[in-house]
């Protein structure tokens, strides 16, 4: 039986290594498509071409018996290398004739992450940092483009100092928050504005499937060549007012960071073990606590600024904390009637995308489960 197991899992073994190979080879012509892709200008992500790909291999894995769910997962995470790799190629410049870009805040995270996707289009960048603001004027007076990236609490003042820009300078910002710092480049610079939100921190490999939204300022023609530079990146943009964009943080930021810091405080005041609790977790609990623990190994005081930045912040979560107490006098009375009612209503009101978040979930769940190591006992 040993020698049977044994003889089985060298083949395996072999199967792996041409496996090796063959994910080498790919990279290699992916590095070549990235070279064409910025020759010509295309984006990096191709929606159609992935789709119909994945479709297609789908079909061939399920014609030899192997889960379509399988190689689909394979090819995805494959891609998602692929795409890193594509940054390695540069990007086609759309706006040549483009003066300087200064980035200010470009030392921070975010800044320095659009200053290096700037610089690998080809666009001359420089970096404008606290510590250089004896520097500004010499460093402003020919920008062709200036991006404000600089914590929210300091946004509007920063931006305030930027009213001798050149006419035509593009000038855009960076913040999550959008109403304050929009109305605050309109009354500093008379020339082109855009606000932008990345929905993405500085820590992703690409801008593949990333989002990027944008509020439009002023002269939006003056901006078009920038959005269009975005989606060569590989991002989606998605146009929105300030006043909506800022109705949505208070919900995707604001609330969601304000409960996960509640649940890391009740957590340490409790103080279970650690280790205990992660290895009695189910895959779905170990997401939910890494992803409260994520939170906990940033930057405190950009999580403060993001949920303490609106007075509508506040509001919310005070609407959430009312109906928090509402439900703790539904479990006080033992109502499960009233649970279950209201269970039903807020299913209703997910509609379709309730099973669709299940799909997700499950495909989310199962990668947290495979990355999960667990001692033979």
């Amino acid at each position: 039986m040993v020698a049977e197991l044994s003889r089985l899992r060298d083949q395996i073994d072999d199967v792996d290594k041409q496996m090796v190979s063959l994910l080498a080879r790919r990279l290699e012509l992916v590095a070549e498509v990235g070279e064409v892709k910025s020759q010509h200008g295309l984006p990096i992500y191709a929606p159609d071409r992935e789709a119909a790909m994945l479709a297609s291999r789908r079909q061939e894995a399920q014609s030899q018996g192997v889960p379509p769910d399988l190689i689909e997962d394979v090819l995805r995470r494959t891609m998602r290398e692929s795409y890193s790799s594509e940054n390695d190629s540069g990007f086609k410049c759309l706006n040549p004739d483009l003066r300087q870009i200064v980035v200010i805040g470009g030392k921070g995270q975010l800044g320095g992450l659009f200053a290096r996707l700037f610089a690998l289009s080809g666009y001359q960048v420089t970096v404008l940092d606290k510590d250089d603001w004896e520097h500004a004027d010499a460093l402003l007076a020919d920008a062709g483009m200036v991006v404000v990236s600089v914590p929210i609490d300091v946004t509007e003042a920063v931006i305030s100092k930027l009213t001798q820009l050149p006419d035509d300078c593009l000038l855009v910002d960076l913040t999550s928050v959008k109403s304050g710092p929009l109305q605050a480049m309109l009354a500093a610079h008379s020339g082109p504005v855009v606000g932008l939100h990345p929905m993405f921190g500085p820590d992703v490999a690409s801008l593949a499937k990333q989002v990027i939204v944008y509020c439009d300022g002023r002269h939006p023609e003056a901006y078009q060549w920038l959005l269009e530079q975005f989606r060569i990146w590989g991002a989606g943009l998605n146009r929105i007012s300030a006043i909506e964009h800022d109705e949505g943080m208070t919900l995707i930021q604001a609330l969601r960071h304000f409960t996960s810091f509640v649940y890391g405080v009740h957590l340490a005041e409790e103080n279970p073990n650690l280790d205990q609790l992660t290895a009695l977790s189910s895959p779905i609990y170990r997401l939910e606590l890494a992803m409260v623990g994520r939170l906990f190994a940033q930057d405190a005081g950009l999580y403060a600024d993001i949920i303490m930045s609106s007075p509508q912040n506040l509001a919310m979560i005070k609407r959430f904390y009312q109906r928090f107490g509402e439900a703790i006098d539904l479990l006080e009375q033992h109502d499960k009637a009233t649970f279950v009612d209201a269970f039903a209503q807020v299913e209703n009101w997910f509609g379709d995308y309730a099973p669709r978040f299940l799909q997700e979930s499950q495909g989310l769940l199962r990668q947290a489960n495979d990355a999960t190591h667990r001692s033979a006992t």
